[in-house]
C-alpha cells in the first residue's frame, strides 16, 4: 500500500507500485487538470508539485512519491497561484489550452522560488513547457504581471 497526500487528501493505492503518478492522479482520484502529453518527461503538461517542487507525473512512480505531497493544478492555492491566474486572463495566454496546467505549476514554482525572476530566469524555469501554440511571450508577460501584482500587493 502506498500513501501519498494529494491536495490535502490522503491517497492510499494499492496497484502497481510503478504505475506513473499521473494515471493515479487522473484515473484513480479523477483529477484531470493534469495532461498527459508525451509521456517521457519532455513537454511538461504533467507538471504536477512534489513537497512544492515541480515533478513530471508521467514518468514519476506512485511508489516515488509514498509519504510526500502532491499538487495538482486544482489544488494549487496561495499568492503565487492567485497572481498567476489572473495573469494568465489578463494576457491571454491559453490558446488550444493543452499544456496549460504544466504551464501554471511550473510558473507558480518559479514566483515561490523567485518573487521577481528575470527574462532569464522565466526561460530556465519554463524551458521543459512545451506550448504546441507558441505563446512563450505572453506566458512571460504574465509571469512578470503577477511578480508586480504580488509586489504592489504587499
Amino acid at each position: 500500500m502506498i500513501a501519498f497526500t494529494l491536495n490535502d487528501q490522503t491517497i492510499q493505492y494499492d496497484g502497481d507500485p510503478n504505475t506513473p503518478l499521473l494515471w493515479v492522479i487522473r484515473d484513480r482520484a479523477g483529477l484531470t487538470g493534469t495532461k498527459y502529453g508525451c509521456g517521457i518527461s519532455q513537454c511538461g503538461a504533467c507538471t504536477v508539485h512534489v513537497n512544492g517542487m515541480t515533478k513530471r507525473s508521467c514518468v514519476t512512480p506512485v511508489s516515488g512519491i509514498a509519504d510526500q505531497h502532491v499538487t495538482t493544478v486544482e489544488g494549487v492555492e496561495g499568492k503565487e497561484a492567485e497572481a498567476i491566474q489572473i495573469a494568465w486572463i489578463e494576457k491571454d495566454v491559453p490558446q488550444c489550452g493543452y499544456c496549460q496546467s504544466g504551464q501554471v505549476m511550473s510558473a507558480v514554482a518559479l514566483l515561490k522560488q523567485k518573487p521577481n525572476p528575470s527574462d532569464e530566469d522565466i526561460d530556465n524555469a519554463m524551458a521543459g513547457n512545451i506550448c504546441r501554440c507558441a505563446t512563450y511571450q505572453r506566458i512571460r508577460q504574465a509571469i512578470h504581471s503577477a511578480a508586480r501584482q504580488m509586489e504592489d500587493s504587499e
